[in-house]
């Protein structure tokens, strides 16, 4: 027999550290090659840790929320002997040290993991669920015939994690929710609940706070024309995806002119560490997406000034569907330097969106919208109806004083308004 150690597995370059929030396995237990052992978290994306053995799951070395560095010992599973992967026989010195390993998505389990169960055994059109579902329908008394009838967003249709989660808040409320009633027999009974936050709410509230808390918050605001960029659009979107294959949205339009204005103010592409100023040499734009529960998050588009429209399109396109299937990597939410909202989605006109730490800045887009303008001209001024788009400036005023913060989204409403409605695609 030989131990093996699990080490928390490496989930990018940004990514130090995770925190324990749910062990799959117990101890005692038999592990087969790539079940999953324990589920982790960092900052807003959860993912599954696989063995690279069969064996017995011996001991555990963490407890649920301690914070492990990567590279460190989580678990030892204990094996059989075999010389050809250079095992000792003898336990007490013998130690096998995992190079780190890939932490699968939840929305790709089905596709990793071998230790697979069948629960409709008569029917014809076999369902497989991963470890963790089966674990999960299990604790929340979920029959295989329910469990069955849950509309699955994986792959092939496969029930994932965040499937089965919604489905629990939606139709198991009871079973996890304190509800509290006030009564009396002269007046109507009036129901509450009380329902704690999630684990993403929980962690969104707490970045929110010490944003506040940390950073000097001012904004500012400005209107731009957006006729020209809106028309060009509107002329070239069904040519590009029948040429490229991708959707042209106004995201990476805005991601494209944030990046160049953030070449010419980099004092807007730093964080801030006490009374030191760390300069980025990278323009890594996060874009705030919502996700189908209601909450948020933010992927990072790494070094954005040196893509293309077409590099920029396939980038968003692709991170804002994996962002709300729950597929990102937990190094795709990382290093981000400066962040956008496209709040206009939403038909929201401005906002005054809160700094994403450790950053300095924030900008909103909002709604499009068609309005009388004055249009000056060399023959005189008259009255037309053009796009017009307001742009919501949240900067730290620490290190951002109004004048930089107001000529920063200035030269953003200058590079929309002289769009070229002339470029190809």
């Amino acid at each position: 027999m030989a131990k093996f150690e699990l080490l928390m597995p490496k989930m990018g370059e940004s990514v130090d550290e995770a925190t324990i929030i749910n062990w799959l396995k117990n101890v005692g237990d038999k592990i087969n090659e790539d079940d999953l052992i324990v589920e982790i978290a960092t900052d807003k994306v959860d993912s599954e840790v696989p063995s690279e053995v069969s064996g017995i799951l011996l001991e555990k070395l963490c407890k649920i929320n301690d914070v492990i560095q990567v590279g460190e010992p989580i678990a030892i599973i204990e094996t059989k002997g075999d010389d050809s992967l250079g095992l000792d026989k003898k336990p007490k010195e013998s130690k096998i040290i995992q190079e780190p390993i890939e932490v699968f998505q939840t929305d790709d389990l089905t596709e990793k993991v071998k230790n697979i169960i069948d629960f409709d055994k008569n029917s014809n059109d076999k369902k497989i669920y991963s470890p963790l579902v089966k674990s999960i329908s299990k604790k929340e008394g979920i029959s295989e015939l329910e469990l069955g009838k849950i509309v699955g967003s994986g792959k092939e249709g496969r029930l994932t994690k965040n499937d089965l989660l919604e489905y629990i808040s939606k139709h198991k409320s009871n079973s996890d929710s304190f509800k509290e009633t006030s009564s009396n027999t002269d007046f109507s009974v009036d129901n509450y609940e009380i329902k704690e936050m999630s684990r993403m709410e929980k962690l969104i509230s707490d970045h929110m706070i010490s944003s506040k808390d940390k950073s000097v918050h001012v904004q500012s605001f400005i209107e731009a024309d957006i006729t020209n960029l809106w028309e060009w659009r509107e002329n070239n979107k069904e040519k590009f995806q029948k040429k490229e294959g991708e959707k042209i949205t106004f995201t990476p339009i805005f991601i494209m002119l944030v990046a160049k204005a953030l070449r010419e103010f980099p004092l807007l592409n730093v964080s801030v560490d006490k009374y030191n100023i760390i300069k980025k040499k990278n323009i890594n734009i996060g874009m705030a997406t919502a996700l189908n529960d209601g909450n948020l998050i933010v992927p990072v588009i790494k070094n954005a000034d040196q893509l293309s429209l077409l590099g920029l399109a396939k980038k968003v396109n692709d991170l804002a569907y994996r962002a709300r299937v729950g597929q990102l990597e937990p190094d795709e939410v990382q290093g981000g330097t400066y962040t956008i909202s496209n709040i206009g989605v939403f038909d929201t006109l401005m906002g005054t969106p809160i700094i994403n730490q450790p950053q300095v800045g924030i900008l909103a887009f909002g709604a499009i919208i068609k309005k009388p303008s004055v249009i000056e001209t060399d023959k005189g001024d008259f009255i037309g109806i053009r796009h017009k788009i307001i742009l919501s400036h949240s900067f730290d005023h620490r290190v951002v004083n109004g004048a930089r913060g107001g000529l920063f989204i200035k030269r953003i409403k200058d590079l929309i308004e002289n769009w070229e409605t002339d470029l190809t695609v």
